[in-house]
């Protein structure tokens, strides 16, 4: 389920949950924050706003956190999110002409969303998996050891 098919009541009971599953602790807010990302395919002010009441923390603490966080987002995302390593490994051993195909065969620039809504594209920082570089992340699925003829074959299992 995403937030636009959701009613305000349903998004709130929906957190007020996802908190409670947490402790109502402070300490769980990334957890939190990536469990109503899931359920609402990003977090959107009201979400943030839930939280902040939940965990009784200043709203700004929970924005602040679910924007330095490069795999949480306030914004909508595509159905996939393509995240592309930039730290040096990656940057080193190929990731822009990663990007330059990814660009290309999706139409859309670097944090763009393709109109049809399916993919989103976006840099990360470290994935983790430094010894496979350049990687790529889609959803929760890495791939590594990536050239660029690599990645039409690996788009057309999502496409």
């Amino acid at each position: 389920m995403d937030v636009v098919s959701m009613s305000l009541d349903s998004l709130e009971s929906a957190v007020k949950e996802i908190v409670q599953r947490h402790g109502g602790s402070e300490y769980e807010l990334v957890a939190i924050l990536n469990d109503v990302q899931k359920v609402c395919g990003y977090l959107p002010e009201s979400a943030l706003i839930q939280v902040a009441k939940g965990l009784d923390v200043p709203l700004s603490k929970v924005y602040g956190v679910a924007t330095f966080y490069s795999l949480l987002s306030v914004e909508p995302l595509g159905e996939h999110v393509i995240r592309v390593c930039e730290n040096a490994p990656c940057h080193l051993l190929g990731a822009e002409s990663l990007v330059d195909v990814l660009q290309k065969e999706l139409g859309i620039p670097m944090g763009g969303t393709t109109s049809c809504g399916k993919f989103s594209l976006k840099y990360t920082s470290c994935l983790g998996v430094c010894g496979v570089a350049p990687a790529i992340m889609i959803d929760d699925e890495v791939y590594g050891n990536l050239t660029p003829d690599d990645i039409p074959v690996i788009l057309d299992k999502y496409r």
